[in-house]
C-alpha cells in the first residue's frame, strides 16, 4: 500500500505496520484493568498486579528507545501503570490498612446432599 505523504510516497511495510498492530493488541490490559476499578477488591490479585505494572514499566522505556518511538505503545503502557497501580492501592487499602486481612476467602458453595426416601 502507498500512501502519499509530503511531496514523496511512503509505503507500509509489516515493519512499519507492527508499530500500529502490537499496540493495539496490548491495549486489552489497561482496558481490563480499568474495567474492574469497581468491582469487588476482594478479588484482586497483588502478584499479578506487581507483575503487570513491572511488566508495563519495562515496555514503556522499550517504546522510547526503539526506533522510530513507538508513542502509541507508550501510551498504552503509561495507562496500563495508572490503572494497575489503581488496582494496586485499592490491593493495599483492601487487605492491610482497612482491617480486612481476617476477612473469609472466597469458597465454593457448599454441595447439596439429596437424602434417600
Amino acid at each position: 500500500m502507498v500512501l502519499l505523504y509530503g511531496s514523496s510516497a511512503y509505503t507500509l511495510s509489516k515493519n512499519n505496520l507492527k508499530h500500529f498492530w502490537g499496540p493495539v493488541a496490548n491495549w486489552g490490559l489497561p482496558i481490563a484493568a480499568i474495567a474492574d476499578v469497581k468491582k469487588n477488591p476482594e478479588y484482586i490479585s497483588g502478584k499479578m498486579t506487581t507483575a503487570l505494572t513491572i511488566y508495563s514499566m519495562l515496555f514503556m522505556r522499550f517504546a522510547i528507545k526503539v526506533q522510530p518511538r513507538n508513542m502509541l505503545l507508550f501510551a498504552c503502557h503509561l495507562t496500563n501503570v495508572t490503572a494497575q497501580i489503581s488496582q494496586g492501592t485499592r490491593f493495599i487499602n483492601y487487605y492491610y490498612l482497612s482491617g480486612n486481612s481476617s476477612k473469609k476467602s472466597i469458597e465454593p458453595p457448599a454441595e447439596k446432599t439429596e437424602t434417600g426416601g
